[in-house]
C-alpha cells in the first residue's frame, strides 16, 4: 500500500521518458520524475521516496525531504494568499494549501505558522490548518513523569510558554521556569514535570530530581573551570542573570551551589563562587 504524505520504500519497475515508475507489493504504481532519480539506479532497486498529490491531483513521488509530514506539526512561511486560502513553503515543489475555514487567524504572505498537515477525507487531499489544539491527544496520554520529550515552542500566554510534545499532546513550560530564550516554532527538548488531569502536560527544561541536580553541578564545575575557577553570581543575584549566564532557574542554581558547597568543590564567597581550596 502507498501512503500519502509519509515515506514509502517502493521499487524501481522501470525507467521512461518522464522518470521512473515505482511500485509496491500490491501492483501500486507511482512516477518517479526524472531529476529526482538518483544517480546509478537500476530496475529492481528499493528506494525510499515521499508520496504527494501534484497540480493535477496525481500522485507523485520525490525523493525531497518536505518540512512536514502526516499527522506532524511544523513551522510554515506563506509563499502566497489566494481566494482558496494561505499556500505554504514545505520543502517540496507543490505549496501546502491551509483553507480559510482552517486558519486559526488571518493568514499573511511571508509570515510563519505553525500548522498540523492531515488528510482530508472528503477530497483525498493533503491540507494544513493552523488550528492545532484539535490534532493534540488529551485522552490516551502514553507519556509520564521525568520522561524526555521531544518540543515544538508555541505562543506564549500569561503562565507561560505552550509546546506540542511528541508531535502529539499539549504542553505547558510555566513562565518563571523559562530559563533561556524560547523562539516560536523552536524544536528542543523537555522533560516531564506532571501528567494533570486535563490529559495536558506541565513540562520542565531541565531534568526532573537528583539526576537534574548532577547535571546542573556539572554544569556550574564546567563553567567555573572555563572562567578561570570564579563565577560572579551568588544567591542574591537577580534571577534573570543567572538565567542569562548559566542556563538555569535560580532555584535551581542554589540548590546546586549547595550541593556542591557541601561536597567541598565549591567556595562561596560576597560577590561571587570559586572552585574549592578547602
Amino acid at each position: 500500500m502507498m501512503f500519502l504524505g509519509q515515506y514509502n520504500t517502493l521499487t524501481i519497475l522501470r525507467f521512461t521518458a518522464p522518470g521512473a515508475y515505482l511500485g509496491d507489493d500490491e501492483d501500486n504504481v507511482v512516477l518517479l520524475p526524472t531529476k529526482y532519480i538518483p544517480e546509478n539506479s537500476e530496475i529492481g532497486d528499493e528506494i525510499e521516496v515521499f508520496l504527494y498529490l501534484d497540480s493535477e491531483d496525481r500522485i507523485i513521488a520525490t525523493t525531497k525531504k518536505p518540512l512536514l509530514e502526516l499527522h506532524g506539526f511544523a513551522l510554515l512561511k506563506v509563499n502566497e494568499v489566494s481566494h482558496f486560502g494561505a499556500f505554504l513553503e514545505w520543502g517540496i515543489e507543490k505549496d501546502l494549501l491551509v483553507p480559510f475555514k482552517e486558519q486559526n487567524q488571518k493568514m499573511e504572505e511571508g509570515k510563519s505558522y505553525i500548522v498540523h498537515l492531515y488528510l482530508d477525507e472528503a477530497t483525498h487531499r493533503l491540507v494544513a490548518s493552523s488550528k492545532i489544539k484539535r490534532f493534540l491527544e488529551a485522552e490516551r496520554i502514553l507519556v509520564k513523569e521525568n520522561d524526555e520529550v521531544d518540543l515544538l515552542i508555541c505562543n506564549t500566554t500569561e503562565l507561560g510558554k505552550n509546546v506540542i510534545v511528541n508531535d502529539t499532546y499539549s504542553g505547558l513550560i510555566y513562565k518563571n521556569e523559562i530559563i533561556r530564550p524560547l523562539r516560536y516554532g523552536e524544536r528542543c527538548k523537555g522533560y516531564v514535570k506532571k501528567v494533570r488531569e486535563d490529559g495536558k502536560l506541565d513540562i520542565s527544561l531541565e531534568k526532573i530530581g537528583f539526576v537534574k541536580m548532577e547535571d546542573t553541578c556539572q554544569r556550574i564545575l564546567d563553567y567555573l573551570s572555563e572562567h578561570d575557577g570564579k563565577m560572579y553570581l551568588t544567591d542574591k543575584s537577580d534571577p534573570d542573570l543567572i538565567r542569562e549566564e548559566i542556563g538555569m532557574s535560580k532555584k535551581t542554581f542554589k540548590s546546586a551551589v549547595g550541593i556542591l558547597y557541601k561536597q567541598k568543590l565549591v567556595v562561596i564567597n560576597d560577590d561571587h563562587i570559586a572552585l574549592g581550596d578547602f
